[in-house]
């Protein structure tokens, strides 16, 4: 069995256990149409099912890595790995993700860690230290694609969305989430999961501010920011550039655009301090706030009422600009009545 380099002595912790295939002549055998040697490096706790110097065939095992099996087969024991999905929060030893797509090499281990190279098509590279104790699960000269594990651990949801999009980040969540329910037979349906993932991911942070209204760094609303790019193209002028983020649910429901909504939640004294101070004006467009405030909220039946609502206030809009306009033709007649007297 492997040990765990944190527990060897001084003198073995920089050591790689290795598996290497030769030939009877004692020549180092490569993988079949490439120069990669073959060889295969063994992570802590790997089981060698071999003696050195043993003859083995294509399809045998060299060695096992027994997997962990979780203790607590009860809901219970799955719901913090639910909570920690919900509020996005990093893995202790998360994942380390291909940041492009590319040849896997490895350079110069330096001291406690190995390199790991991926070189793309055009002959760009990208280097990755990574500690000698964790399972690098992929070999030299193997093809990986961006965002694709390169050593093992559970995924961190923000380097997914960073490197993938948003698509693939909803289904890893979704998919994490019902595995824990399905475990006991809970059925849930994908679309409650993906609502709330939906309010997870409704910010976007401003990385190129353009000729809008933001500055670069600020958390927009993505509805909002994307209104904003379609008037901005359509003056002629350049659009804000973004990029999406993944908020906790907690994060989510203080960061809305509602301050009802946001006080009613957590941190009421600051969320009601910061909207008086600011002049922040609630537009009473969600579910919470209306029924805060004891009006239909915009959805079923409701959605009548407020088309309804809204109808009038754009009529009463058009009505007073109407009047206003009315009225300075009339003072403009006045004024040429006058100076003709």
């Amino acid at each position: 069995m492997v040990t765990d380099p944190k527990r060897r002595g001084s003198g073995a912790k920089d050591l790689r256990p290795t598996v290497r295939l030769e030939d009877k002549k004692g020549h180092e055998l490569k993988l079949p149409g490439t120069d990669i040697p073959a060889q295969y490096f063994l992570p802590a706790g790997a089981i060698v099912s071999l003696q050195d110097s043993a003859e083995v065939g294509v399809g045998d095992v060299v060695a096992r890595i027994p997997q962990e099996t979780s203790k607590t087969r009860d809901i219970t024991g799955g719901l913090p790995r639910v909570a920690d999905l919900f509020e996005a929060r990093k893995p202790k030893e998360p994942a380390i993700l291909a940041e492009r797509s590319g040849i896997v090499s490895f350079g110069k281990d330096t001291k406690g860690k190995q390199r790991l190279i991926i070189r793309d098509s055009e002959g760009n590279e990208h280097e990755e230290l990574i500690p000698k104790w964790r399972h690098v699960i992929v070999f030299e000269g193997e093809h990986v694609e961006k965002g694709e594990t390169v050593v093992d651990g559970e995924p961190n949801p923000h380097d997914i969305l960073r490197l993938l999009g948003v698509e693939p980040l909803a289904a890893y969540l979704v998919k994490e989430i019902q595995d824990v329910y399905r475990l006991q037979g809970v059925k849930i349906n994908d679309k409650h999961i993906e609502a709330i993932i939906r309010q997870m991911l409704r910010k976007v942070e401003i990385t190129d501010g353009g000729d809008t209204r933001y500055m670069r760094g600020e958390q927009v609303d993505r509805l909002r920011m994307l209104g904003e790019n379609r008037r901005t193209e359509a003056r002629g002028e350049r659009p804000a550039g973004y990029q999406p983020m993944l908020l906790g649910i907690t994060k989510a429901s203080l960061a809305t655009e509602s301050f009802i909504s946001a006080a009613s939640f957590q941190e009421t004294t600051r969320v009601l301090t910061e909207a008086s101070v600011r002049g922040t004006r609630d537009g009473l467009r969600g579910l919470k706030e209306n029924v805060i405030v004891g009006r239909l909220i915009p959805a079923g039946t409701g959605l009548a009422y407020h088309a309804q609502r809204r109808g009038q206030a754009a009529f009463s809009e058009s009505d007073a600009d109407a009047l206003a306009a009315s009225s300075a033709i009339f003072e403009e007649i006045s004024v040429g009545e006058d100076s003709g007297e």
